[in-house]
């Protein structure tokens, strides 16, 4: 499949799913805990299944022998040499209050490396996009190629994270207060909209924990591709989740690591 090809295909799947979930956005829809109480409100809708089921019932049909992990459907091919990695709805928190910090990733890995991404955003029309080599940005006011921003001292950063309630109480709390506590800025609430933004050169670091491959996959090729750096709070690939660390600087992100570790 040529190159041409492939990139109408990504854009066709978040042109679909964009269009099966749109309609449920500031709109009535039922939502439900995937914790059911057991922990932290862990929400799901009818859109975020809408969304992936478009987005399956695709590749199926155009690459019968690639993989997919999904958040609402589960896995199927794992050991695929392409394995899609969808995320209907990150920031389905924002979605449900009506707040357009929210997107559709659609990442790709092959052999378990990710190699491309996309974040669509179809409210406000806007995609962020990546190889890990370039990254792009396609919105209403025109495309452009994305860069990070060089800020070598934290002291000089804006820094992101969706809800530091999420960090647990202990080690994981204190590390990332030693970082909020030597940054300039800290925003919340910004779930993947965070990493395009850091692409984007307007945000410089994002600290996350908890997070599934989903949630980071199709963000690593875009950050990378902008020259930014991505990677568990020990350094590692951050394609398989947990711990991420994200900067738009490799002296910010190696600045940001020596208070994150023990």
């Amino acid at each position: 499949m040529s190159v041409v090809d492939f990139a109408r295909f990504v854009d066709e799947l978040a042109t679909q799913s964009g269009g099966a979930i749109l309609p449920f956005f500031r709109a009535a829809f039922s939502t439900e805990d995937k914790a059911r109480g057991g922990g932290a409100f862990d929400p799901v809708t009818e859109a975020d299944r809408a969304g992936e089921t478009v987005m399956r019932r695709l590749i199926k049909q155009t690459f019968p022998s690639h993989g997919i992990l999904g958040e609402e459907f589960g896995t199927e091919g794992a050991d695929a040499e392409y394995v899609w990695v969808l995320d209907p709805i990150d920031g389905t928190r924002g979605f449900i209050a009506g707040l357009p910090l929210w997107g559709t990733l659609i990442g790709l890995t092959r052999h378990g490396v990710p190699c491309y991404g996309l974040m669509n955003q179809p409210f406000t029309g806007e995609r962020f996009s990546g190889d890990g080599k370039s990254a792009q940005y396609r919105g209403p006011h025109g495309s452009r190629r994305l860069h990070t921003r060089r800020k070598a001292d934290l002291k000089d950063a804006v820094m992101a994270t969706t809800d530091p309630r999420l960090f647990a109480d202990g080690p994981d709390r204190d590390a990332y207060g030693r970082v909020e506590a030597a940054v300039r800025l800290s925003r919340y609430g910004t779930d993947c909209y965070a990493y395009c933004m850091l692409a984007a050169g307007q945000i410089d670091l994002v600290v996350e924990t908890g997070l599934k491959p989903y949630d980071i996959v199709a963000m690593i090729p875009v950050i990378e591709g902008a020259g930014g750096v991505v990677t568990t709070w020990d350094g590692g690939p951050a394609a398989g989740g947990g711990a991420i660390v994200a900067a738009g600087d490799p002296r910010l992100h190696e600045a940001a690591l020596k208070l994150l570790r023990p």
